[in-house]
């Protein structure tokens, strides 16, 4: 997909942002509970714990473990993933090392970490991955695990990753409750990630039956600018035939269309779905990169 300049520049602002939120929910709730969010970050975050060094930190420790990631990932996604994931590992890096420093970390039970965590970081990164980059590591991966699992959520994809990283939290730390914390924390950050990424793409289906079809087409079409595709159908009661519209909307139009066909036809039967994507003129064009 190509971009223009200046959608390039607000994935990249966005991408600093997501990366940044991420961070901080790294910080401020996971790395002092002792609870993992899984990753390159952290495998990173357990060898600064059995390290103890001052020079050995988990941006820096990221940032190494993430080259021959970001080099698979340039060859199989291409420049824009490329760039875009190292501005988002960059930002990421920086923000492990320098927020600890400037932001206050708060005294809260584990639970409540995992909880306000697993919510800031799964914002964060579901930031990142709407503007088609990564913070590297396992997101790498999973995005290029999308190309044959197509119908996997990507949360899903990450958690079967990290889940790993949980179980090595508990024997680094020796002490099982952070690996059950740090397995709730990734379960709960990917369900997040999945709804910030997925539930921005939802639009309605309506199904309408009406006698006056051409007046309500005309309608919709006027004063919603939406297509309308004409069913065939058939009344059971009376065994008459009858067309049927079928017209998607995006959420924002849906009053609109309610009462556009009401003004029209007040007896109208109107069946109402979620569409969790629709593809097509006047929605998103379908990418293969897509999440």
């Amino acid at each position: 997909m190509e971009y223009t300049k200046k959608q390039i520049l607000r994935n990249m602002l966005l991408v600093v942002i997501g990366s940044l939120i991420s961070s901080t929910g790294f910080v401020m709730f996971f790395e002092p509970a002792g609870i993992n969010c899984g990753g390159i970050s952290g495998v990173a975050m357990l060898i600064k714990y059995v390290a103890k060094h001052p020079l050995i930190t988990i941006g820096s420790v990221s940032a190494i473990i993430n080259i021959p990631l970001f080099l698979l990932g340039f060859k199989k996604i291409g420049k824009y993933f490329f760039f875009g994931s190292m501005l988002g590992m960059a930002a990421s890096a920086l923000g492990f090392d320098l927020l600890g420093k400037v932001v206050p970390i708060p005294e809260v039970e584990p639970l409540i970490a995992v909880i306000f965590g697993a919510a800031i970081i799964g914002v964060g990164l579901g930031i990142v991955f709407l503007a088609g980059a990564s913070t590297g590591g396992v997101d790498i991966l999973a995005r290029l695990l999308k190309f044959k699992f197509r119908n996997c959520p990507i949360g899903k994809l990450i958690l079967v990753f990290d889940m790993g990283t949980a179980i090595a939290t508990g024997i680094v730390y020796q002490d099982f409750n952070n690996t059950l914390y740090s397995a709730l924390a990734l379960f709960l950050s990917s369900v997040v990630l999945d709804y910030v990424i997925y539930s921005l793409d939802y639009a309605k289906v309506a199904f309408i039956i009406t006698d006056k079809y051409a007046e309500v087409s005309k309608a919709i079409s006027k004063d919603v600018d939406r297509g309308i595709t004409l069913l065939n159908g058939r009344g059971y009661y009376k065994q008459e035939d009858k067309l049927i519209l079928l017209c998607a909307v995006k959420k924002k139009q849906l009053a609109e269309l309610k009462e556009v066909i009401y003004r029209v036809d007040p007896t109208a039967f109107v069946i109402l779905q979620d569409a969790q994507q629709v593809l097509g003129v006047g929605f998103k064009r379908y990418d293969r990169f897509e999440l």
